[in-house]
């Protein structure tokens, strides 16, 4: 009997949907990230040059590395990509699109918080992301990620005026739906955080490899918990795991993907337009 909780299009017997998202973040000045590889924030008010030139090596080195990768893996990536990277660094959006992956908003700046700022500045940072990555990429952004996944109460619906296609950080689901709001509808696209570099790495202190081990635990396991369809993610920040250990890892781990009997390589892009086909 067909599956009624997946689209057309899912392959079968493969019921883990396994996506590569690309973290590419900036900061405008004077914010900062807010964790370094030094682990000790400054005290506030001061600027911490350290953190801002660990989070640029992402556009000038890390994303390079990563689609070098990905073109010899025959992958296809989501780019979750800040509206300031792309105005310091147009050529790297062009280049990302012209190798056919997918280049998403990730706002305008990571230390800019959908939550913490008005409804109208909110609609103001969407719009300034579309425009700058349509200029830079040829073609406007489908999906939207928030800084921080920390959306505001109206951001689904902001996403949908502006013409978006996926909002993708919904933690309340293991598969995509549709969201209506009152300007239309988009798909809300699970995002998972057990395989990030950001927690696994930065935050805990974990070495790369434990983001391989936890992937594959998970991986291995899937017939154990009954193989239920569900989506999990693969999720690296250009100026973390765009560094050589860290690039070490994720081939590492599409390697684990690949050799699955139960998995399949996707993206957020791939999977939201399987839902929005769904009649």
């Amino acid at each position: 009997m067909e599956n009624t909780l997946v689209p057309r299009g899912w392959p079968k017997g493969r019921p883990l949907a396994v996506s590569v998202s690309i973290m590419l973040e900036g900061w405008a000045a004077p914010d900062a990230p807010g964790i370094g590889p030094m682990g000790n924030p400054l005290r506030p008010g001061v600027v911490d040059l350290q953190g801002r030139s660990w989070a640029d090596y992402g556009a000038k080195v890390g994303a390079w590395r990563l689609l070098d990768l990905l073109d010899r893996e025959e992958t296809r990536a989501v780019f979750y990509t800040s509206g300031v990277v792309a105005e310091q660094y147009p050529a790297l959006p062009a280049a990302i699109a012209g190798r056919g992956h997918s280049v998403a908003a990730h706002g305008w700046s990571q230390g800019t918080l959908p939550a913490y700022v008005t409804h109208e500045q909110e609609a103001a940072d969407i719009a300034r992301c579309v425009d700058i990555i349509t200029a830079t990429a040829g073609s406007a952004p489908s999906g939207w990620l928030s800084p921080r996944c920390t959306p505001s109460a109206v951001t689904s619906d902001l996403l949908a005026a502006q013409g978006f296609k996926f909002h993708a950080e919904m933690f309340d689901s293991d598969l995509p739906y549709r969201i209506e709001t009152p300007s239309g509808s988009l798909i809300g696209v699970p995002f998972t955080m057990e395989v990030n570099d950001m927690p696994l790495y930065v935050r805990f202190g974990n070495e790369p490899d434990a983001f391989t081990r936890t992937l594959t635990k998970i991986v291995e396991g899937w017939p154990r918990l009954g193989s239920p369809y569900a989506c999990l993610d693969i999720t690296l920040h250009a100026h973390v795991f765009g560094r050589p250990y860290g690039a070490l890892a994720f081939l590492d781990s599409l390697a684990v993907v690949k050799r699955s009997p139960h998995c399949w390589l996707t993206n957020h892009e791939a999977l939201a337009g399987l839902w929005s086909d769904r009649s």
